[in-house]
């Protein structure tokens, strides 16, 4: 079973009793493979001038095999995961029964997701703790075979799952690097070796059947590509994404421009992103493409158009650049009928590109035109709630005296506005008050509650008035406000001409927990507060006890008739107040909530003695740790500990 490694930044060499370890994190999208290959290569180049004892039987071979490995591990936990990697390089010295060795781990943040095997019986080595290289079949899948490329460069490899981790690891030994037999002509071996380029393409080129096309490869390019563009939420990535399945299955290298979002006819294309089958070359391809971006106008459709050469002075479909000839052809993307954009790609060395490769390349272009657009319009939408909520969540909390406050608010969603929020602020009268509130649902909605509630409750704290004298008052409030937005949707409607539904009004009602808080002449804090329909507060006493600290109320925004009631405790030096939203209370797994047989109380009794920022913390993790899946409810929760 593979260690628990110990996390060092950068290159490392250890000493007598330490492995040399590189350790590195990648983002999660699709530009992390070549970031990996880079940085095996750098920390191989490192250790090797470092002239470590291990870094003797280096080769050429090894850090080719390592790349083609890494390349693999991280592009399935990128695609497969969707969180961001850690990438860890060890090197592991020769023992009695067993020669030195690469080590590379790859982990990401989503251990319920499998690693993905391409057949059936494949499955055992993930589910086992080690495996060996399994064989590969009679006839492989033409796409995905990586996992049989790491079983046949890897000594072994193996899957290590811990909590809310998931790391997939291999073993290169160093001496006597050989791992593949001379070169064969069985297909498995040949379709592993595209498969190897597919995942980190070289220089040299790719086996490509352009026949193949018109049948099932086709469709299988096409689905594959659907899968992968689906739901991407970053226009980069998905230009990004783009040219890595383009190049080289069907073009030698693509060039994407995307149009600004909200440019006019003067404004000029940027160029997104740019492959080439030798990554050699892209830097100098680059250079070229950025002196002239391409804009093709509406009139050619979707269809291919025909493009000179980069660099050379020829419009034909053939050109020549460099002593290069080559087929060029260019494609407008678009979404609902706007432009977005375009795609330039080439094949060198052939005058003309077959009709069923030029059709399937305009599916493809059409589904990058649909990610594009669904990209920008989450981008759009993502923008407008991030202004929202700085709009409706305080700058910045109070400070207490004689009180420390921990606070973590987490979204569930980065692109819709969330429903939970928090506030602490003085009162005349050497008050301060505190809240935690969640409005019904979340987005546009959720953000007129709060919008709503938020000042309204400062306005009538301010003005003197108890805590169940404000609730009260809210609680009318939010009643008057879903009234008159009745009444005004019932007009509309008649203005209208039409028919008057039971459900013209909105729902507006909320959960809250308000609190007051006094400070004492000889130390802690007088405590005064009322939950309406909200997540009781506990009490954590220094000794490990634990208590609700309120009784349970209406919610607020249903009736009217409803009269709020507050309880007062002192907090004395060392006792800890816990807040929370349902996002901690009702967080799942499968059908069980964490707050099950008071769960919550059990979780806050285990953090007798810690601060108010570890109790945070320690139940943010309890949470995050109760189920494998990200939380799908906003999560926030307040600490506030009496000094």
């Amino acid at each position: 079973m593979q260690r628990d490694i110990v996390q060092r930044p950068g290159i490392n060499v250890g000493h007598a009793d330490a492995r040399p370890v590189a350790r590195t994190s990648l983002p999660g999208n699709l530009l992390a493979p070549s970031a990996a290959r880079r940085f095996v290569r750098a920390a191989l180049t490192e250790w090797t001038r470092l002239g470590l004892p291990t870094a003797v039987g280096f080769s050429e071979r090894l850090a080719d095999d390592a790349s083609v490995v890494v390349s693999e591990l991280v592009t399935n936990a990128v695609v497969h995961a969707g969180t961001h990697v850690e990438l860890l390089c060890r090197l592991e010295e020769a023992a009695e029964d067993e020669a030195a060795a690469l080590v590379l781990e790859v982990s990401d943040h989503h251990p319920a997701r499998a690693v993905r095997s391409e057949r059936p019986e494949a499955g055992g080595a993930a589910e086992e703790a080690e495996g060996e290289a399994p064989a590969g079949p009679e006839e492989p899948a033409e796409y995905g075979r990586g996992l049989q490329l790491v079983g046949t460069l890897a000594e072994r490899w193996g899957i290590t799952y811990r909590t809310g981790l998931k790391t997939v690891w291999a073993r290169l030994p160093v001496d006597d690097w050989n791992p593949f037999p001379e070169p064969s002509a069985e297909p498995g071996f040949q379709q592993g070796l595209r498969a190897a380029e597919l995942l980190a393409p070289s220089a040299r080129r790719a086996l490509r059947d352009d026949a193949d096309w018109a049948g099932r490869g086709a469709l299988s390019f096409l689905a594959e590509a659907s899968d992968l563009l689906a739901g991407q939420l970053d226009e980069d990535i998905v230009a990004a994404l783009a040219g890595q399945l383009l190049v080289p299955r069907l073009a030698d290298w693509c060039a994407i421009w995307l149009e600004p979002e909200n440019g006019g006819p003067s404004a000029v294309p940027r160029l997104a992103s740019v492959w080439h089958r030798d990554e050699a070359e892209t830097g100098q391809l680059r250079t070229v493409l950025e002196q002239g971006p391409i804009r093709l106008p509406e009139r050619v459709g979707t269809g291919p158009v025909s493009m000179p050469w980069p660099g050379g002075e020829e419009d034909g479909t053939e050109a020549e650049s460099d002593g290069r000839t080559g087929s060029a052809l260019a494609y407008r993307i678009t979404s609902g009928g706007r432009t977005l954009g375009a795609v330039l790609l080439a094949r060198e060395g052939t005058a003309r590109v077959p009709d069923e490769v030029t059709a399937l390349i305009e599916d493809f272009v059409r589904r990058v035109g649909l990610a594009v657009g669904a990209a920008r319009a989450y981008t759009r939408q993502a923008t407008i709630s991030r202004i929202l909520q700085r709009a409706l969540l305080p700058s910045k909390v109070a400070d207490i005296p004689g009180v420390t406050s921990s606070l973590v608010y987490e979204p569930s969603d980065d692109g819709v506005v969330g429903g939970d929020f928090y506030d602490i602020f003085p009162c005349p009268g050497d008050r301060w008050c505190f809240v935690l509130g969640d409005v019904q649902g979340s987005g546009p909605e959720a953000a007129v509650v709060t919008g709503l509630a938020r000042p309204w409750l400062r306005l009538l704290a301010r003005e003197g008035f108890g805590v169940g004298e404000v609730l009260d008052r809210l609680n009318r409030l939010l009643l008057d406000d879903a009234m008159e937005a009745a009444e005004a949707a019932a007009l509309m409607v008649a203005a209208a001409g039409g028919q008057q539904t039971a459900d013209t009004g909105q729902s507006r009602f909320l959960s809250l927990l308000y609190g007051e808080l006094v400070p004492l002449p000889g130390g802690g804090v007088r405590c005064t507060l009322a939950s309406a329909g909200h997540p009781l507060p506990l009490l954590l006493r220094p000794g490990g006890e634990v208590r609700p600290a309120a009784e349970p109320q209406m919610l607020l925004g249903i009736f009217d008739d409803v009269a709020y009631e507050s309880q007062s405790f002192e907090l004395a030096p060392g006792d800890s107040l816990l807040c929370v939203t349902d996002g901690v209370t009702e967080r799942r797994s499968g059908a069980l909530m964490f707050d099950d047989g008071d769960g919550l109380a059990m979780a806050l009794a285990d953090c007798t003695g810690l601060s108010a920022d570890g109790i945070a913390d320690r139940i943010k993790r309890a949470v995050h740790e109760f189920a494998e899946r990200p939380p799908d409810d906003d999560l926030a929760l307040l600490v506030l500990q009496a000094g």
